[in-house]
């Protein structure tokens, strides 16, 4: 936990980015620092931003549901995302925003040494998986990034928008849950 709260510290004042003349916090990270699974986001809300906290309000709820749904605890995983600072109107991530972060969530990974991740979304599916290839066509499987298993989902922003993505989320969860038992 040193580890990640020194980081976490590190890059509090981060302007690495135009992101930063507009937030309110960096929105780092939270959970356990010896987390076997750990969920990557693509970029805080308003909510996040305000409360310095990744995945709180209608989506983090849903979240906290998705983890429990496969027997581990929010306080159990580690959540993060692509990029820490909350774009104007929840816009998507841009090339610059992300290519400024993703080093800070690489360094985030080596620290927590997870053995599965589960993407949240496009972009950090694309993002860690050096892609551009959509969603509907990642999901499904299971990749490797620097070692470590890798599960794309969908957003729970985007599964309260489009209830008929939690059938197959659902799927994507419990090869989490695979991963994680090392079946």
């Amino acid at each position: 936990d040193d580890k990640l709260s020194a980081f976490a510290e590190e890059i509090s004042n981060c302007q690495a980015c135009g992101l930063s003349a507009g937030r309110t916090h960096v929105v780092f990270g939270a959970g356990a620092p010896d987390a076997d699974v750990m969920f990557v986001g693509e970029a805080p809300g308003q909510e996040e931003d305000r409360q310095g906290l990744p995945f709180v309000g209608a989506s983090g709820s849903l979240l906290t549901r998705m983890i429990e749904a496969i027997g581990l605890t929010r306080e159990s995983v580690y959540i993060a995302n692509i990029i820490k600072c909350r774009p104007p109107q929840n816009r998507d991530p841009q090339r610059d925003e992300i290519a400024a972060c993703e080093p800070f969530l690489k360094r985030q990974i080596d620290i927590v040494q997870p053995l599965v991740i589960c993407t949240l979304g496009r972009f950090a599916a694309q993002t860690l998986l050096q892609t551009t290839t959509g969603m509907g066509r990642l999901r499904g499987r299971v990749y490797d990034y620097e070692g470590v298993r890798v599960v794309p989902t969908y957003h729970p922003a985007a599964l309260l928008r489009n209830p008929q993505w939690k059938w197959p989320t659902w799927e994507d969860l419990k090869r989490v849950r695979l991963e994680y038992d090392g079946v």
